[in-house]
């Protein structure tokens, strides 16, 4: 398993850091694993160029940038695409639980697949134009 203890005190996430994607996963139980493997996926669809890392103790997807990030919670999946997109949906957002740069999906709901592919999507053209203006 590639997860290491730490020896520094615990952290708010926990007193293990993570190494790989799949070991964050992997430490969960199978009903919240299943869920982390789902939003993985459904990440990965809308970013295809993306690499997967840990930052911040949680998977990350990177395009130049990290794009977004997701961690599990106690009763909910946490995802984090900053706020420009959460700004910008904040009326398809009105049934989840939103703060400045986070969105919370019950695990007792289904994942929203086009709820999150859109915001990934838009995440990548925010990064895009970001890298054109830094050319000119």
């Amino acid at each position: 398993m590639s997860q290491t203890k730490s020896t520094k005190k615990a952290s708010p996430y926990g007193p293990v850091k993570f190494d790989t994607v799949e070991a964050y996963h992997n430490s969960f139980p199978e009903e919240i694993k299943k869920v982390l493997d789902e939003m993985h996926s459904i990440i990965s669809k809308a970013a295809p160029a993306g690499t997967w890392q840990i930052s911040y103790n949680m998977p990350a997807i990177r395009v130049n940038k990290i794009l977004v990030y997701y961690a599990a919670g106690k009763n909910h999946m946490g995802f984090y695409p900053t706020s420009g997109p959460i700004k910008v949906m904040e009326a398809e957002l009105v049934n989840y639980r939103t703060s400045k740069g986070a969105v919370q999906f019950p695990y007792d709901q289904k994942l929203p697949v086009t709820l999150i592919k859109k915001m990934v999507k838009m995440r990548l053209a925010e990064e895009k134009l970001n890298a054109i203006k830094k050319i000119k």
